[in-house]
């Protein structure tokens, strides 16, 4: 019996958030495994369910986003603890204290290494985006 081998990359599509963010016009993939881990590209807080955009407070479109992060984990055979690095992009600075509260109740006490960048300029109608990346058992050859 001969099996062929996995792709030593994989796009990995995430239902109704590749479609909300394809609709938009940005052209991505969600996450990519690669080697036994997983990059996950910049997440807005769309709703994968309506396609629209979460902005209502910080803290809703900061839950928003770390719930695309899973969904996108998940799609690729990971979930937040498996997360070494993630990058958080604000038009805002100022959100900084309201972000490390969400970020600890969604992280725990043993967080992923981070990064919180403060940008002056964003497409979309939100205050965050978010971007990890994480380890997952590597795809089988």
């Amino acid at each position: 019996m001969s099996t062929t081998p996995a792709p030593l990359v994989q796009r990995i599509g995430v239902p109704g958030l590749s479609e909300a963010i394809a609709a938009r016009g940005v052209p991505l993939t969600v996450a990519v495994k690669a080697n036994g881990f997983v990059f996950v590209s910049g997440l807005p807080p769309i709703d994968p369910a309506t396609g629209q955009m979460v902005n209502h407070t910080l803290e809703a479109q900061l839950r928003r986003c770390i719930a695309n992060l899973t969904l996108a984990l998940e799609a690729a055979g990971a979930t937040l603890a498996d997360t070494v690095m993630v990058t958080l992009y604000v038009t805002n600075v100022g959100f900084f204290g309201h972000l490390n509260r969400i970020y600890r109740e969604c992280f725990g006490a043993l967080p992923p290494a981070r990064t919180c960048i403060s940008i002056g300029s964003w497409p979309f109608e939100a205050d965050i985006e978010i971007e990890a990346i994480a380890v997952a058992a590597p795809t089988p050859r």
